[in-house]
């Protein structure tokens, strides 16, 4: 709003303070349209044609008769606007009008004629036309006479008719001497190209639909005011060039060869561009207007299209990926070939949203669960990547190459650019399904309805046995749940699994302070002896920080200090899990409490472990006996095994632990609870999960975290 009121103040200035008011009173009063209605298009692409050709592309070609293989050239191009026109032709009178206008160009236009009478007489001429068919035919007129001087000057060295009239004409001293008068028709060649843009700028206007912007409505309106100043000036300048031309004709060399006149061309040519400038910003403008009009259009029959129920599919899907009528929007990821969405027909589709910035992780781990489904005939999913992009105007070499470098890690379909993704689509996915910045997965049922808003965290949690990925599923898995190290652990350790079965100790730890891993390692060992008990130690790492994790398992694994897992991947997915855990647990709480949720509590204490600058481990026999605790609480209380050795006969290891760190617990600690943001998705609340007091709320923007 604020540029369009800038536009419009400029533009208020540049014709007020350059057109006389008494002049565009005398200039509205030749107005008298009869609603007659003129196709002006194939017109200007006629005179277009005409002007290319009339201006010599080689002077030299013209001079010494060489130029037939230019003209040869262009008579060989069928033009497409020559074919239209001569289909339908010049419309009943309307060559009588430009024979009128021609006639008032080339006779009234010598001799010092005034240049301000010869237009009005052109646009009373014109008088019943409308302002863009009074500036196309007039433009006509004027190329008719353009054309007709040049066909001639070219046609001489070859041509005896051409040369009689260039003899006639004293054309032959104005080909010879052409350099030194260049810079004159440098001028009107500038000020010609000047008038076809103001031309090709009203008739834009003239064109813009009109159930999107009405004439009335600014700034179409402040536009529609200032075209027949645009008109005035336009015809002028064709009188002024007819006039330069007429000029030249008889004229002897050392006339024709005074720049004054070039310098007139050369500032009416900067005025009428100075015109089309400020025309062009206000089109500009208009098409902003209507493009948002037509977005918000589309996003209204988006919403409406998910709203109503269908037999399959199909047109929920064309109305996201064909906007632009592109028919095959979509790229096969295993033949890496264009598919229509009718390979999606019928069938749960799962839309990966993302940037161009989704992890090579998430794309590896989403790789396998879908490899895997591949294998059980009774899971019928598809899933598509839809790469949204905020800037396309931006897009460059890097950019389609990162593009380019994530299609070919994928193996599902996906959509073949980002720009084939209208806006209003775009905005649908972030309004209504709230993507931000981290990858969501929408689940579309075979009838193409909404099945979860965001499918990705059931996913990472339970994989495949997800299907169909509707909430429902989610609700009913969470039931069949509880807190086990099977649950927070998977299938990403296989022998995490074998250890649970030979009901072996398993310690699991993680934080990113070497120092302090070195220490608990080396007290874990020891006491495992001393307990005579079967410990197995697996460092897990810390959330976001990839390399550094990556530096501290490889000293973890050439100092024995414990089993590591090799690949990266592996500890990114085991935190992505219980992120994912949280979110859908907060999604599907149905009024539950934090207190009442035993899975939730444990998730929030992990993660709170993880946000803090500590390290933290957690001890457990089997699947359900488990007990955890941060860097200093879990030090401190195997160094005291001696403190608590008794109760271990009689308990069992990991009971009589937890009873001692329960008498460790301080009332003073700090938790900290890093949630990475997923909008919707933040609690109002959250509580301590040690004392279960309020936490304070904090925000926190974080990058590059290796």
């Amino acid at each position: 709003m604020q540029q369009q009121q800038q536009v419009v103040k400029k533009d208020r200035r540049m014709f007020a303070s350059s057109d006389d008011n008494a002049m565009m009173k005398q200039v509205m009063g030749t107005h008298s349209p009869d609603g007659r209605d003129v196709e002006l298009e194939p017109i200007l692409n006629v005179v277009e044609e005409t002007l290319h050709r009339a201006i010599p592309a080689n002077i030299d070609g013209v001079i010494n008769g060489t130029h037939n293989g230019h003209i040869d050239a262009l008579v060989g191009q069928e033009s497409l606007a020559f074919s239209s026109f001569e289909d339908d032709g010049i419309p009943d009178g309307l060559a009588n009008v430009i024979h009128k206008i021609s006639c008032e160009l080339s006779c009234k236009c010598s001799g010092g004629a005034d240049a301000h009478g010869s237009t009005m007489a052109i646009l009373n001429i014109l008088s019943s036309y409308s302002w863009e068919a009074k500036v196309v035919i007039s433009l006509g007129a004027f190329a008719v006479n353009f054309g007709e001087f040049w066909l001639v000057a070219q046609l001489f060295a070859t041509n005896p008719l051409a040369k009689s009239v260039a003899l006639l004409k004293q054309l032959p001293n104005i080909i010879e001497h052409y350099k030194s008068i260049k810079p004159r028709f440098d001028a009107i060649n500038d000020l010609i190209k000047a008038m076809l843009d103001v031309t090709k700028c009203i008739i834009a206007f003239k064109n813009l639909p009109y159930q999107y912007l009405q004439d009335d409505t600014p700034p179409k309106s402040t536009a529609l005011s200032h075209i027949p100043t645009a008109v005035y000036w336009t015809i002028k300048s064709m009188v002024a060039c007819a006039s330069q031309l007429t000029s030249l004709l008889g004229m002897n060399f050392e006339y024709i060869s005074a720049t004054s006149e070039a310098w007139e061309l050369s500032s009416l040519a900067h005025k009428v561009h100075n015109i089309h400038e400020h025309l062009k910003e206000l089109l500009h403008l208009c098409k902003q207007n209507i493009e948002e009009k037509q977005h918000d259009e589309y996003f209204l029959m988006l919403i409406r299209i998910f709203e109503v129920s269908h037999l399959d599919n199909l047109k929920i899907l064309k109305a996201l990926f064909c906007g632009k009528d592109d028919i095959h929007p979509l790229l096969d990821g295993s033949s890496k070939t264009r598919v229509n969405v009718d390979v999606l027909r019928r069938k749960t589709v799962l839309l990966l949203i993302s940037d161009l910035d989704i992890s090579h992780e998430e794309i590896l781990v989403l790789t396998q669960i879908y490899k895997d489904s591949r294998i059980q005939p009774d899971l019928h999913y598809e899933v598509v990547w839809v790469p949204v992009v905020d800037n396309l105007m931006a897009w460059n070499d890097s950019h389609q190459h990162k593009l380019e470098q994530l299609q070919s890690m994928m193996t599902w379909h996906m959509l073949h650019h980002p720009t084939l993704l209208e806006p209003a689509v775009i905005k649908y996915i972030k309004q209504v399904w709230h993507f931000e910045k981290k990858p969501i997965l929408v689940s579309l049922d075979p009838q193409g309805r909404v099945a979860s808003p965001n499918a990705l965290h059931m996913v990472w949690i339970w994989r495949n046995d997800a299907y169909p990925f509707t909430s429902m599923k989610e609700d009913a898995l969470w039931k069949e749940e509880t807190w086990t190290l099977e649950l927070l652990v998977d299938s990403i350790d296989r022998y995490i699994l074998h250890w649970i079965a030979e009901e072996k100790y398993i310690c699991l730890y993680g934080g990113d302070n070497l120092e302090w891993i070195r220490s608990f390692t080396k007290i874990a060992s020891d006491i495992a002896a001393t307990a005579r008990i079967p410990l197995e130690m697996v460092y897990v790492g810390k959330s976001g920080t990839k390399e550094r994790i990556r530096k501290i398992s490889t000293t973890i694994s050439e100092e024995k200090l414990s089993h590591t897992w090799p690949d990266p991947t592996f500890v990114w997915y085991f935190w992505t899990r219980l992120e994912s855990m949280l979110y859908s647990k907060i999604h599907h709480q149905h009024g539950n409490s934090f207190e009442n949720d035993p899975i939730m509590k444990e998730v929030m204490t992990m993660m709170s472990f993880d946000g803090s600058d500590r390290g933290w481990a957690l001890i457990c026999k089997g699947s359900r006996e488990m007990g955890r605790a941060n860097a200093e609480l879990a030090e401190t209380s195997l160094m005291e095994y001696e403190n608590w050795e008794g109760d271990v006969q009689e308990y069992g290891f990991v009971p009589a632990w937890k009873a001692y760190l329960a008498k460790l617990h301080k009332p003073q600690h700090c938790n900290r609870l890093i949630l990475p943001g997923i909008s919707g998705g933040i609690p109002e609340v959250v509580v301590c999960s040690e004392c279960g007091r309020t936490m304070e709320k904090f925000f926190m923007f974080r990058c590059c975290t290796d």
